[in-house]
């Protein structure tokens, strides 16, 4: 099986507001970027795209070390409250799991790759997760955003 080390890291011009996410996939020596930007989305909702689109760059079922800055999806899925919420309905403690549709699309790719996550401080001097960080504030600063339809469907008014 295929190790992969990669890096993810989401952001938001206010929240909701315009965001993007940022991926680094590291293989055999070689590097690969992917970001996107939204017209309307919040930060986490980036956060876990970025893991996903990243995942789903994957051509075969791999071994994958992936770095995030974002507690709220590295806890999520070490601690098992992802999967928990998927057995019950998305639902949680306080009510509706927030952003069912990424976390659902989330624990499916995780029955295909071995994920380890690793939680390391953003904006320190992890220079990948900065590279990351800044794919992720150019996407969500670029002209042509996509439209993040789950969102701004299901978004309460504001």
């Amino acid at each position: 099986m295929k190790e992969v080390i990669i890096y993810t890291d989401g952001a938001c011009s206010g929240n909701p507001g315009p965001g993007g996410y940022g991926a680094i996939l590291a293989y055999g020596g070689r590097e690969k970027e992917l970001s996107a930007g939204y017209r309307k989305t919040t930060n986490n909702r980036m956060e876990l795209l970025g893991v996903i689109r990243a995942l789903e760059a994957l051509k075969e079922p791999c071994r994958v070390t992936l770095y995030s800055d974002s507690k709220y999806v590295i806890d999520a899925i070490t601690q098992g409250w992802a999967v928990t919420w998927e057995k019950n309905g998305w639902r949680r403690k306080g009510g509706k799991a927030l952003n069912p549709d990424l976390w659902a699309q989330l624990l499916s790719l995780l029955r295909t790759h071995e994920v380890a996550f690793v939680w390391v401080k953003g904006h320190a001097e992890n220079e990948k997760n900065n590279r990351c960080d800044q794919l992720a504030v150019e996407a969500a600063a670029g002209k042509n955003l996509l439209i993040d339809t789950v969102y701004e469907e299901t978004a309460p008014a504001r």
